[in-house]
């Protein structure tokens, strides 16, 4: 058994209606300024907590500036409006780009390090500020993760901060959070998790503990997702892919994923996709050049699917790749690079960008050279 290090949230409470009770959570530290970073459309129901809090004598400033992927620029703009107002805690409710956000602006609150300094992988040196995570779509696990990610506005490139200190101190996962989600949303964002799991259960660093997450999270998100994208008022299959996305974030800092994120990033960067639709576009050709270097764990994957397990475990994960695009096709989003404006002409760039996110590309069940990403990303045209 190799070495695993594990950074879970300070709390977790999970549960239809469990946001009533945050407040109780917060006001335990004797905040005196309240930082919420959202979205819009979630302003209605994070009313009754800003509201509870503002009642308790508690100022709260709510920022809903982030509306995309956000960049350094973004992340340096949000700071002009956090750092005069310098909360005691910082409280993240959205996708993964919010609470990514949330993560780096607990942290950077405070902090005399500047960004640039801590690009990488633990060179954060501390976090001076409460941080309260509330997901509102069931995808990037980012609550659970030490991870956050921002595009480089010099290179366009998506480069990330890794740090046990970006985990949160709260975390609180209420499938009532992700009614509103749209379906196409929630098909990109549920593959997305899928794929956390995926790739950390085939990984060259995969670990039995993780194992566990991994698997499940896959069963939960291949049982839930089509049941969730053509009804989002299906409170179950909501909160059963919030969870399944919850158990791909703990995958994410031991472990972390491989070929199909450091693919989708350039892919993500420069065609403005989302990210979880970036992932889903490439995820069954990936499967398929992996799979004949790992067929026993590309088998489990395909079992976790709900496949039945053939003569061998090649035509196993083979009928597991069969499921994922079956699992596409039925959640109604688009299956082709074409059909999102990528051409020919573009793939030899995003190959190169590929082959510069060494740090996810090493933890690949398969070596991945320049050729090979040239040749799945034009198998995903």
């Amino acid at each position: 058994m190799t070495e695993l290090k594990m950074y879970f949230p300070g709390k977790l409470v999970m549960g239809k209606g469990a946001l009533e009770r945050l407040t109780e959570d917060i006001t335990a530290w004797n905040p005196e300024r309240v930082l919420v970073v959202t979205i819009f459309p979630l302003l209605p129901l994070l009313k009754g907590l800003i509201d509870s809090l503002e009642a308790r004598g508690v100022v709260v400033s709510v920022d809903t500036g982030i509306v995309q992927e956000p960049t350094f620029a973004d992340f340096r703009e949000l700071m002009s409006r956090a750092a005069p107002f310098n909360p005691d805690v910082v409280i993240g409710a959205g996708g993964g780009s919010v609470l990514d956000i949330a993560k780096l602006v607990a942290a950077q609150v405070g902090n005399p390090q500047p960004l640039e300094a801590y690009v990488g992988n633990g060179l954060l040196q501390g976090r001076y500020r409460k941080l309260v995570c509330l997901p509102a779509t069931a995808g990037t696990g980012s609550e659970a993760s030490p991870n956050a990610i921002l595009v480089d506005d010099t290179d366009n490139q998506k480069k990330g901060i890794i740090s046990p200190y970006l985990v949160p101190d709260v975390v609180y996962i209420d499938p009532l959070l992700t009614l509103s989600v749209p379906p196409a949303v929630t098909a990109a964002t549920g593959l997305d998790a899928f794929t956390h799991c995926l790739e950390a259960y085939t990984n060259i660093y995969a670990h039995p503990f993780i194992d566990m997450y991994a698997l499940q999270g896959m069963k939960l998100i291949a049982e839930n997702l089509v049941r969730a994208v053509r009804d989002g008022n299906d409170v179950d299959a909501r909160a059963q892919l919030i969870l399944g996305s919850l158990l791909g974030g703990f995958c994410l800092g031991p472990v972390n994923t491989a070929a199909v994120h450091a693919l989708s990033y350039p892919l993500g960067s420069a065609f403005h996709l989302a990210h979880g639709l970036s992932n889903a576009l490439l995820l069954p050709h990936v499967m398929e050049f992996n799979l004949v270097a790992a067929p026993r764990r590309y088998a489990d994957v395909a079992l976790a699917l709900g496949c039945s397990r053939a003569a061998t475990d090649e035509a196993t994960a083979r009928a597991g790749v069969g499921k994922v695009r079956a699992l596409i096709r039925d959640c109604g989003i688009p299956s082709r690079l074409a059909e999102v404006g990528v051409s020919s002409a573009s793939v030899p760039d995003l190959a190169t960008g590929a082959m510069e996110v060494k740090r996810l590309l090493k933890n690949n069940p398969r070596p991945v050279a320049w050729q090979d990403a040239v040749d799945i990303f034009n198998a995903a045209l």
